[in-house]
């Protein structure tokens, strides 16, 4: 699809459109004289409808104004989780100002040379610095997921970070940002694993490993799980349920592949490791009913002898070679 921008009311006119044409059923008003076309608004996802936004907004604002917070998390292609959508947010590089109106919200902050870039059409802040400006100014769990996604990404390395949150140490909210950014995993691979490695720490059960293989004693890697407690024997897995869907699961059936999850979990089992699986709707659930159950298999600090070795998984921008073999 091509990058949707909107037109402005003046050259609409001039192109030989009409103000009776621009208010009726064919176009959409994307804020005070900026329109779109109707049916390619509809054709949007929640993300392009805000970058549309975000150029009407620059369009009649400062050329001063940079994009930021979660308007540059979206430029950059950051997942997200829970973060309200439906304002633009603009920083201006000085000491006051900053104010919030029905569309915008209009920050007022130092911006260094290097902490602006270039997304398309759009100057917008870093993304170092929009993970610090976010993980200041939304809930943790929230900014971890965007943080998380950065690192997945190749975004940003921590030392980017780290460096984005010395330059902002007497800002509000730094310290809320250096905790979120020292709870950054780029082996999380989606919002529901990153939003399950927050709530298995908030329980405060022990730290996971993420992305492990389980190899058995010839070799062979058997899977690649989501959470690994090895001294308890225990596997977490998120289930997004998106392997289901006709777009991921490939040439396979949906049952072909609950086949195959079940002849991966047997083999797990097989070799004594317990299984817990959730999905988003647990994930989401007031009572946390996985987060029991995890629990209940981390109590039993799972005496069986396992069969085979794991592998941790690489930190993302790590310069070490290969961790080695675990035994269990």
């Amino acid at each position: 699809m091509d990058k949707p921008v909107p037109i402005q009311r003046g050259r609409a006119i001039a192109e030989g459109l009409t103000d009776r044409e621009l208010h009726g059923i064919n176009w959409q008003r994307v804020r005070r004289g900026a329109y779109m076309d109707a049916g390619r608004v509809a054709e949007l996802s929640v993300e392009e409808r805000h970058l549309v936004l975000a150029r009407a907004v620059c369009q009649a604002s400062s050329p001063h104004a940079v994009v930021s917070h979660i308007s540059a998390a979206f430029a950059h292609g950051l997942s997200h989780w829970g973060v309200p959508t439906n304002r633009v947010h603009l920083t201006r590089d000085r000491a006051a100002g900053a104010r919030t109106a029905r569309q915008v919200v209009l920050h007022a902050a130092r911006i260094e040379s290097d902490d602006v870039v270039r997304c398309g059409d759009l100057t917008v802040t870093s993304p170092a610095r929009t993970v610090v400006d976010l993980a200041r100014t939304i809930p943790f769990e929230k900014a971890v997921v965007i943080g998380d996604s950065a690192l997945r990404l190749g975004a940003v390395t921590p030392d980017q970070l780290l460096e984005q949150l010395d330059r902002s140490k007497c800002r509000p909210g730094n310290s809320a940002a250096r905790r979120v950014i020292a709870s950054l995993d780029g082996r999380s691979e989606s919002v529901g694993e990153s939003r399950s490695r927050v709530a298995i720490q908030a329980a405060g059960l022990p730290t996971p490993e993420l992305q492990a293989r389980i190899i058995t004693p010839d070799g062979m890697v058997i899977a690649r799980v989501d959470f690994l407690f090895p001294e308890l024997g225990v596997i977490g897995e998120f289930d997004g349920l998106m392997k289901y869907r006709a777009a991921h699961r490939g040439p396979h059936t949906a049952d072909d592949v609950v086949v195959a999850e079940k002849v991966r979990e047997d083999a797990l089992r097989a070799r004594g490791w317990l299984v817990i699986r959730w999905t988003w709707a647990e994930l989401d659930a007031s009572d946390t009913p996985w987060l029991t159950r995890l629990a209940r298999a981390a109590g039993l600090a799972r005496p069986a002898r396992r069969i085979g070795s794991w592998y941790p998984a690489d930190l993302p921008h790590a310069s070490q070679a290969q961790q080695p073999l675990r035994s269990v």
